[in-house]
């Protein structure tokens, strides 16, 4: 069995905000599982289902972000899942919008949710879905950015990844978790300058551009 956490604050104000793309995700895959999410229990609302055989607790703590840690100690203290059977789905400020990240283990970075579940549990070896919402630009503050709701083309992006986040979540759930980091622990390739710019920058700096290839 599989229990997935995605993190998240409750309450109508954070619904659709960046700091909730773990509950959003979740509402995704039991969209797809057909699980309903409206049982209380574990300090946390919570729904069971079956995928290819295997049953899936999908849960959404209800503690507020920072005290995850409790919910995911109840819910694994009753279903007693092995450590790489809970797989937790979290936003994250270090990694690109629009992209994914999943580890099968590591530390809880700078994230407060994930802080506490890893203090609460004792350990850090279970796999984790960490979803790109980018760093604050302009004056936007680091509190303002998380709890913000995307809009537009960042909105499209992030609604991407999540599903991307889902697709991710069901191939581990079969045992297939090389293939979801080899799909989707893509770095993003650096936008490349034109030639022309590249040798403008270079000449300003006094180094003698490239010669341009035929």
């Amino acid at each position: 069995m599989y229990i997935i956490v995605g993190l998240g604050n409750p309450g109508r104000e954070y619904q659709n905000t960046r700091h909730n793309v773990g509950y959003m995700t979740l509402d995704i895959l039991a969209d797809r599982m057909n699980i309903e999410i409206k049982r209380h229990n574990f300090r946390a609302v919570f729904g069971e289902g079956c995928l290819g055989g295997t049953k899936v607790v999908l849960a959404k703590p209800e503690t507020y972000m920072n005290l995850s840690g409790w919910s995911v100690m109840e819910l694994c203290n009753w279903y007693k899942p092995e450590h790489d059977q809970l797989i937790v789905i979290y936003d994250d400020i270090d990694i690109p919008l629009g992209t994914i990240r999943i580890r099968g283990n590591g530390s809880a970075g700078t994230h407060n949710g994930m802080r506490n579940i890893v203090y609460q549990l004792g350990y850090d070896d279970f796999p984790r879905i960490r979803v790109g919402i980018g760093r604050a630009d302009g004056e936007r503050t680091l509190v303002s950015h998380v709890l913000g709701s995307p809009e537009g083309e960042e909105r499209d992006m992030l609604i991407r990844a999540m599903n991307d986040a889902a697709d991710a979540a069901e191939l581990m759930i079969k045992g297939e978790m090389k293939e979801a980091q080899a799909r989707f622990n893509k770095k993003t390739k650096k936008e490349k300058k034109p030639k022309e710019q590249q040798r403008e920058e270079k000449s300003a700096e006094g180094e003698a551009p490239a010669p341009e290839e035929a």
